[in-house]
């Protein structure tokens, strides 16, 4: 049996926020309001999450570099998100690129691209797509986005501009992203958290797979195994590990990636303890393989240019 993986790993989806730039309306809400929001209670998160935070709750799992996703920043202030991000000293290797938000069906989407684009340290868009019909539930501010002209011209620009893009949905619009990437073969989609299999039902599950297997067969695909556990409060190693299983056999270890959502992940389990799982489902797996899952893909999608220590002098951790 092929031993665990101990390599250094790449953390390709995780947030940062300071509360007191006000910027994060989502979250002000869930602290307003007091309610339960989308899948708990958000108390534990509402609070700053800096890069020494995330240090503090990565120290043990030999994270090198990271890709900050962005994480919900007010579309009254396009591009901050960015310029904030430029500013906290990212040494450590956190944050070291991002994946930006910017509505694509906005007038002045174009605009906004290019901005992003012309930043380094902008690798990716994240639009988010997931429409639920109870409205705690729902990312998207109306259904059938991937289908609005508007929204798939703004798509084409991402795309024009050598842009990866994220796509976080639920798996009842997995039909309607499976027309989406066969639309725009050029684009390279990077699916969010396993494809947020929310629906735990043998219905909801037998959906979820499904929609996962047709998108796996797209070669402009890639995915992201991210918190599960939000979709499975009381998860178990056993719970997640036919979860994990399937999405690598809907698109294998070299198409795929392990990411942390911290903090919002830590809603229902530590960093070690989503590691953990992560380090011993895969452990069935040759090294080479494990390598890609935890370092080497998100590396090349995300053109990060971390060289591995295996290879070459090591560098900075996190």
């Amino acid at each position: 049996m092929t031993r665990r993986y101990d390599g250094p790993v790449i953390d390709p989806h995780h947030h940062l926020w300071d509360l007191g730039l006000q910027r994060h309306p989502w979250l002000w809400k869930a602290r307003a309001s007091g309610k339960e929001m989308v899948f708990g209670s958000f108390a534990p998160i509402l609070r700053d999450y800096g890069i020494d935070d995330y240090r503090a709750d990565a120290t043990r799992q030999n994270v090198v570099a990271t890709v900050h996703v962005e994480a919900g920043w007010s579309d009254a202030y396009p591009l901050e998100e960015s310029r904030w991000l430029d500013g906290l000293d990212r040494s450590s290797g956190v944050a070291h690129r991002y994946i930006a938000r910017v509505p694509l069906e906005r007038p002045d989407a174009i605009r906004l691209l290019e901005a992003e684009a012309a930043n380094p340290n902008v690798v990716g868009i994240r639009d988010i797509v997931s429409w639920h019909p109870e409205a705690a539930k729902s990312f998207a501010p109306r259904p059938n986005l991937m289908g609005d002209p508007a929204w798939q011209a703004g798509l084409a620009e991402v795309t024009r501009l050598g842009l990866v893009f994220d796509l976080m949905l639920y798996p009842w619009q997995m039909s309607e992203a499976l027309k989406l990437v066969r639309a725009f073969p050029e684009t390279l989609f990077v699916l969010n958290h396993g494809g947020s299999p929310t629906d735990r039902t043998e219905d909801g599950m037998a959906l979820w797979r499904r929609g996962l297997r047709a998108l796996g067969g797209e070669p402009n695909v890639r995915l992201k195994i991210s918190d599960l556990v939000a979709y499975d409060n009381e998860w178990t190693l056993e719970s997640l590990r036919p979860v994990i299983e399937h999405c690598l056999d809907c698109f294998g270890p070299t198409r795929s990636m392990f990411a942390s959502d911290f903090p919002v992940a830590g809603l229902h389990a530590s960093f070690d303890e989503v590691y953990q799982v992560f380090r011993t489902v895969a452990s069935q797996l040759s090294h080479e393989e494990q390598r890609a899952l935890f370092f080497a893909t998100a590396n090349d999608i995300y053109r990060l240019g971390i060289p591995d220590p295996a290879e070459a002098p090591r560098g900075c951790h996190v």
